[in-house]
């Protein structure tokens, strides 16, 4: 039976749904069938927790999920490995397995690339497919540059998108999150997007060093149907500017019902 929890001004549950011999842990709203379109969103590094101010404020306009993979503080453990393969793997079986139908796709960071991937594989369930800052460009591929992007956005960052992630990360630990960056680092994203026949919004921000405006354009010119959109903030604006990001997804909601 899902849990209710409060979250701003709506009552989200907390849900366990059956996907192969695993159960993956989503909060939003209960019933994804109903209420037009459902947006579902993946977080980036497994911490759900910055996402949550965008969940509530879709889940006011219709249907909305955000997956909690792989589910480094779910009491039940984590439902597959760090890295962007198994995620997207597992992403992939969730949206046939639970949905019912189509959805708005959309992922974070990491949580962007892992979104691409699973949309590349399951080309029937996502009807729209939103990048939000989706890592990473080739010259932060490299250690030396990454930290440097890293450092520079994170000066640029409310100190309130702290305790959203801290939880997630002290749960995963160093090592995984290391390896799910790292796989993170040696995928190419710009590769796998031609391949995606959805429309495509790449949205990143004006002072994020790690996904930055021109990589972010350069990602929808790859798209067969893309689109890219900038606003205010940094890497974590989905924390921040939770109204803005949240009009992004339920524009790709009502223009893919």
């Amino acid at each position: 039976m899902p849990i209710t929890t409060q979250h701003g001004n709506a009552l989200l549950y907390v849900t366990h749904d059956r996907v192969g011999a695993s159960a993956v842990r989503s909060m939003g709203t209960a019933d994804l069938r109903t209420g037009g379109v459902p947006v579902v969103l993946v977080p980036g590094l497994g911490a759900p927790g910055y996402l949550l101010r965008t969940l509530e404020r879709c889940a006011r306009s219709g249907s909305a999920r955000l997956l909690d993979v792989p589910g480094y503080r779910d009491p039940a453990g984590p439902v597959c490995g760090e890295t962007l393969g198994a995620l997207a793997d597992t992403v992939a079986r969730w949206l046939a397995d639970v949905p019912g139908g189509p959805v708005v796709l959309a992922g974070h960071s990491t949580g962007a690339q892992v979104a691409l991937h699973a949309a590349a594989r399951s080309p029937g369930r996502v009807r729209a497919l939103v990048l939000m800052a989706p890592t990473f460009p080739p010259p932060l591929r490299r250690t030396g540059p990454l930290s440097v992007a890293a450092f520079r956005t994170a000066v640029q960052e409310s100190p309130g998108v702290v305790p959203a992630v801290l939880p997630s990360y002290l749960a995963a630990g160093p090592r995984r999150l290391l390896t799910c960056a790292r796989s993170a680092q040696a995928d190419a994203p710009e590769e796998v997007l031609p391949h995606v026949t959805c429309p495509v919004t790449v949205l990143g921000a004006e002072d994020d060093a790690l996904s930055p405006p021109g990589w972010v354009r350069h990602l929808a010119d790859r798209a067969a149907r893309g689109r890219a959109v900038v606003v205010r903030g940094a890497h974590a604006f989905p924390h921040r500017h939770p109204a803005v990001t949240a009009e992004v997804l339920n524009a790709a909601r009502r223009t893919s019902s």
